[in-house]
């Protein structure tokens, strides 16, 4: 009986990771959609720097994207390392995704350049990446520190090639700190090893 439930938990945390995630993507193409339709007039919930009304933005601002290219660029990183952040609990994983969201929109809006605009998932993006990056270090679970190991071989060079600030149109501002958020969520989230049970 514990070998099947075993079995049954593990595949409900694949299902419920797989539905969140593709949902969140959807979310952000409707999102696209009805601002194309609208003029881009969702694009006004971009964060703007150190203007005190557009902290209200910093979350919205993570969900909005400028154009279909953007979003495109941005949903196949956010399916597959949220998938990955996902399977370790749906609670866990969306108190991770505020920290981050949150963390990298203050710190956009603290020192990103003036008179910009930024909007899109990717400071999400690095924030998972480096929660995945160090998380299985700092719990010390082999499966994590493999999923790190597999996440730095795909992506690392996208994640460092984010992070020079000579790209234009790029915020290397809210990659750099979505990735710092992203570990500090590895700690801030870390799960302490269930003790054994002895067995008969």
């Amino acid at each position: 009986m514990s070998g099947s439930r075993t079995e049954w938990s593990r595949g409900d945390r694949v299902g419920s990771a797989v539905r969140l995630m593709v949902g969140w993507v959807a979310l952000l193409w409707l999102l696209e959609v009805v601002d194309v339709a609208a003029g881009h007039a969702l694009d006004d919930y971009g964060i703007v720097p150190r203007v005190p009304s557009e902290l209200v933005d910093i979350v919205p601002a993570a969900f909005l994207h400028f154009g279909f290219a953007h979003v495109a660029a941005n949903s196949v990183p956010l399916l597959v390392l949220g998938f990955l952040a996902a399977l370790g609990g749906i609670r866990r994983f969306l108190g991770v995704c505020a920290l981050i969201v949150v963390a990298d929109g203050l710190g956009v809006w603290l020192i990103s350049p003036a008179h910009t605009n930024t909007a899109g998932a990717s400071g999400l993006i690095f924030g998972l990446f480096g929660f995945l990056l160090v998380s299985g270090f700092v719990e010390r679970r082999p499966l994590g520190v493999l999923a790190g190991v597999s996440v730095a071989a795909v992506w690392g060079g996208s994640i460092v090639a984010g992070l020079a600030p000579t790209q234009s149109g790029v915020s290397w501002q809210g990659h750099l700190i979505g990735l710092a958020a992203g570990v500090a969520a590895a700690f801030v989230f870390r799960r302490t090893p269930e003790p054994r049970r002895p067995t008969a």
